[in-house]
C-alpha cells in the first residue's frame, strides 16, 4: 500500500543513465577510492558517514561474529552446494535463513531486550533493579536471557570480552553496555550460577551505544557471517565436504522403524 499521499519514497539510491547516486553522493566520484566496504556499509545504513568510533567498531564486530566453524548455517550451506553445485547464491542463502534465535540472530533480541531495560532506567529506575527484574520475569516464563549461554565457551565467550574491554578503552561504553554488565550479574544471582555472556549481547550493546537503531543490530551478523559462508563455499568447491557431512548425520541417527500395532 502507498503513503497517503500516493508517493512511494526511497532515500538509499538511484541509477541515471550517467551516474549511480547513494544517499545524495556520485558513487563513482565521491565514493569509489575514498571509502572502505565498512564506511559505505554505515552510509547506506544510515545515510551519514561514519566517525571514527563507528568505522572502528563496525569492523570489530563484522570480524567478531563473521567466522565460527562448522555452525549449522555453513553446513547448511555447503549441503546445499554439495546438492547444486551452479547454486551458489542458493547456498549463501541457505546459510543465512539458519540465523534465528538461536545461532546468529540473537543479537536483534538483544537489543530489543536493551533498550526496553533502558527505557525503565531512563525513566528514573536503577539498573541493577531493572536488570534482576527483567531477568526473574524471563526465568520464571521458563525463557533463556538473550546473549547468555554459550555451548563451546566457558566459562567466558572471549570475543564478548574483547568487544567489551575495547568499548572501555575507546570510551564508546555507555548505558547500554552498563546494563550488559548489570545483566550478567543477575543472570548469576537468579540461576544460582555464572553464565557465559557471549558475543550477540555486546554488539547489541555497542551498536546501541553508538547510536544504531534497534532494527540494524540484526544485519551485522547477516552482513558478516555471509563472508564466513562465501569462504566454506570456495573451500567447498575447491574440497567437498558437504556429502560427507550429510553421511555422518545420517550414520549419527538411529533409525527406529514403527512398532507394530
Amino acid at each position: 500500500m502507498l503513503p497517503q499521499d500516493d508517493r512511494a519514497v526511497s532515500r538509499i539510491s538511484r541509477a541515471y543513465p550517467d551516474r549511480v547516486e547513494v544517499r545524495g553522493r556520485d558513487l563513482t566520484g565521491e565514493l569509489m577510492g575514498r571509502v572502505t566496504f565498512t564506511e559505505y556499509f554505515h552510509l547506506l545504513l544510515t545515510g551519514r558517514e561514519a566517525t571514527d568510533d563507528q568505522r572502528f567498531f563496525l569492523d570489530l564486530l563484522l570480524v567478531s561474529i563473521a567466522e565460527h566453524g562448522m555452525m549449522p548455517s555453513n553446513v547448511a550451506a555447503r549441503m546445499t552446494l554439495a546438492a547444486d553445485p551452479d547454486a551458489l547464491q542458493g547456498a549463501v542463502a541457505a546459510g543465512i535463513l539458519g540465523a534465528g534465535s538461536v545461532v546468529l540472530g540473537t543479537s536483534g533480541e538483544c537489543a530489543r531486550l536493551l533498550e526496553d531495560a533502558q527505557r525503565r532506567v531512563a525513566a528514573g529506575d536503577e539498573p541493577a533493579a531493572v536488570a534482576r527484574e527483567f531477568v526473574r520475569s524471563i526465568r520464571d516464563a521458563g525463557g533463556k536471557v538473550p546473549g547468555f549461554g554459550h555451548p563451546v565457551h566457558r566459562p567466558t565467550d572471549p570475543r564478548a570480552e574483547r568487544i567489551l574491554e575495547l568499548a572501555d578503552e575507546r570510551g564508546v561504553s555507555g548505558p547500554y553496555v552498563e546494563l550488559v554488565r548489570r545483566l550478567g550479574a543477575a543472570v548469576a544471582e537468579v540461576w544460582g550460577k555464572a553464565l557465559p555472556l557471549n558475543v550477540a549481547m555486546p554488539i547489541a550493546a555497542v551498536m546501541l551505544d553508538l547510536g544504531y537503531p534497534s532494527s540494524s543490530v540484526k544485519a551485522i551478523p547477516i552482513l558478516a557471517r555471509t563472508a564466513g559462508l562465501l569462504a566454506h563455499l570456495v573451500e567447498e568447491q575447491e574440497s567437498p565436504l558437504g556429502f560427507l557431512l550429510a553421511r555422518e548425520a545420517e550414520e549419527a541417527v538411529e533409525y527406529e522403524p514403527p512398532s507394530g500395532e
